[in-house]
């Protein structure tokens, strides 16, 4: 991949390509400082390549149609299946600062692969519940902390990579988990409706570990190039009003969505529909997201995030 434009820091958009009138022998480290230059004369920072890299638990709502179809764990009620989904999504949130302190210390692949390893522990377990306070513990508590380590560790790098298009970028990215819903949606079904429940958990766990591992590994930030701030917490960020409007927005969109996103498929056997049936409405779901999120970002790219986010 060609080096990437330099910037001056006279003006961060200001592209240096004027050529260098003495040339090394080998290429110098863009991250490193000439020794005994000047803090005014010190390298540009580098701009984003956009491009290279940067382009390189949507189930749960099937096993939760399941849940209150069979009566699977005698003595539950439909509000703690309903927890066990919520549980998982609160644990992914709660994390953020431990797995923000995780990345910075150790590294955005550790952080990763500690995600991993949750997950896949949580899936495996859940294969072996036979009670709901084991659901509450493996799918729920478990499975939230690895997603928490899996999202915080990946979601800042894609735009790492890009100045234009941004949005676009953070679009298709996010459009996998649409397209991989589609298909666990289908999947799961049809693994709970052959192999039972049990081996439906383990299959997915062992997907888990497989391709994530494989994605963890290939992972690459610009943390260090960038600068990053990785702070765990931010009390700061309350005082300003904006921050907070934004919060707002953020925990208003999420409840709408996961709500959504966990109970279609079981709203839809509740009206007469098949589990098969419930399983494509929750894939249909998930197809839109495949297909929408690309056009958000170019849109947004184009118009402006905040508006196109307000106006959604």
């Amino acid at each position: 991949m060609p080096s990437p434009p330099r910037v001056t820091h006279d003006d961060d958009r200001k592209i240096d390509t004027s050529p260098a009138t003495e040339p090394s022998p080998s290429r110098q480290d863009p991250e490193k400082t000439t020794t005994g230059q000047d803090s005014s004369e010190r390298a540009p920072t580098e701009l984003p390549p956009n491009g290279g890299y940067g382009w390189v638990n949507s189930s749960y709502g099937v096993f939760l149609s399941y849940y209150l179809d069979n009566n699977y764990y005698a003595g539950a009620t439909a509000r703690d299946f309903a927890f066990v989904g919520g549980l998982s999504i609160s644990q992914a949130l709660l994390i953020s600062p431990l797995a923000t302190t995780t990345t910075r210390l150790y590294g955005t692949n550790v952080t990763l692969l500690i995600g991993v390893f949750l997950e896949t522990v949580a899936l495996i377990g859940a294969s072996f519940a036979h009670k709901i306070w084991h659901l509450f513990l493996s799918q729920g508590v478990c499975f939230g902390l690895g997603m928490g380590f899996l999202f915080v560790g990946s979601v800042g790098v894609v735009p790492q990579w890009f100045t234009t298009k941004r949005s676009l970028a953070n679009g298709i990215a996010t459009a996998g988990s649409g397209i991989g819903g589609l298909m666990y949606s289908l999947a799961t079904n049809a693994m709970i409706q052959s192999l039972g429940i049990g081996w439906a958990f383990r299959i997915l766990g062992i997907l888990a570990v497989t391709v994530n591992t494989v994605c963890a590994l290939l992972m690459k930030d610009r943390n260090k190039r960038i600068g990053a701030n990785q702070s765990a917490f931010d009390y700061t960020m309350f005082k300003r009003l904006e921050f907070l409007l934004v919060l707002g927005w953020g925990f208003f969109s999420m409840l709408g969505y996961i709500v959504l996103l966990f109970s279609l498929p079981s709203y839809a056997t509740s009206i007469g529909l098949s589990p098969k049936q419930g399983s494509i409405v929750g894939a249909l779901l998930n197809l839109g997201q495949g297909l929408g999120r690309p056009i958000v970002g170019m849109v947004s790219d184009n118009a402006g995030r905040i508006n196109i986010a307000g106006s959604l």
